[in-house]
């Protein structure tokens, strides 16, 4: 699976945009910088059906020079049985517990941050295991551009607690993983992939 080539055009121009009026704040060039960037918002609207204020609002808000964002995921294992939540933002499906990337934390205090938040274990972050171009790996087409890191965590203290952003948590064994996944934010084959690296010290997946 890939993006199809309008939202990588779009992401392209929008990223043009942002890292333009970074580096020409005034003058004619910042005029044209944020013409391209509301003509990348309402093409955006246009082929993929979104709010077109909303996405005027949503890349006025990025500044600096553009980079991918960064979303972390944490595979929590007990018993050879991997840690999924269930999403309350995506209808209640499963996925690893993680998110976006907080600044001023590294990414495993990022991963072990969510890991907390989400499932109400502590962990310790035991190693990376994988990073994605969410793209190329396969997810839903998104808005933005995103690395996904993994990290396998060892249970360290607490309980399982639901929260605000999560209604259950619960473990799976590898042949009783459950098929509505939140495909935005995990897929089948990485799931897989933590159990192999659970498994074995494995080299870092990358794409």
């Amino acid at each position: 699976m890939s993006d199809p080539d309008w939202l990588v055009w779009v992401r392209e121009a929008q990223s043009i945009a942002q890292t333009g009026l970074t580096f020409s704040p005034e003058g004619y060039d910042r005029e044209r910088y944020l013409a391209l960037q509301a003509l990348s918002a309402r093409m955006m609207a246009a082929l993929g059906g979104g709010d077109p204020a909303l996405l005027v609002t949503l890349f006025a808000a990025q500044t600096g020079y553009a980079t991918p964002k960064v979303d972390v995921r944490g595979a929590v294992f007990r018993d050879d049985r991997l840690m999924l939540v269930r999403e309350v933002a995506d209808g209640h499906r499963w996925t690893l517990p993680g998110g976006w990337a907080d600044v001023n934390l590294s990414p495993a205090e990022n991963v072990a941050k969510e890991i907390m938040e989400e499932s109400g274990f502590e962990v310790a972050v035991d190693r990376l295991v994988a990073v994605l171009d969410r793209t190329k790996a396969g997810h839903p087409p998104q808005p933005f551009h995103a690395y996904k890191l993994f990290f396998l965590c060892s249970i360290t203290g607490g309980v399982a607690t639901p929260s605000a952003e999560t209604s259950e948590v619960s473990f799976f064994a590898e042949d009783e993983l459950p098929a509505d996944l939140s495909h935005d934010r995990v897929l089948a084959a990485q799931l897989h992939r933590m159990f192999r690296h659970h498994e074995a010290v494995l080299p870092p997946d990358f794409n």
